[in-house]
C-alpha cells in the first residue's frame, strides 16, 4: 500500500491543481508496480505548509519569497 506525502506552500495550488497532481502521481505508481489494483491501495496526502515555516539557510521564506528565487511565475492559488 503505497502512501505519497507531498509538501508544498499554503496557498500555492488551487483545489483543481491539487486533484491533478493526485491523479497523476497515483497514475504513475500504478505505472511503476504494474498492475491496475494498485490504484485502489495508494493513498497521497498533499501537506499545504504554513506561510514562513520554509526555511534555507537559517531564513524563514514566504510563498513569494521562494516563487522569486525559483525564478517562476507568480500565481495564485485560484489561476487555473
Amino acid at each position: 500500500m503505497p502512501l505519497v506525502e507531498i509538501r508544498v506552500p499554503q496557498g500555492s495550488l488551487s483545489q483543481a491543481k491539487k486533484e491533478l497532481m493526485i491523479r497523476k502521481v497515483t497514475d504513475a505508481i500504478v505505472e511503476a508496480e504494474g498492475y491496475p489494483e494498485a490504484r485502489a491501495a495508494t493513498w497521497i496526502i498533499i501537506d499545504e505548509v504554513a506561510e514562513g515555516s520554509w526555511g534555507v539557510a537559517g531564513q524563514a521564506l514566504k510563498l513569494e519569497e521562494i516563487v522569486r528565487a525559483l525564478g517562476i511565475k507568480q500565481r495564485t492559488a485560484g489561476a487555473e
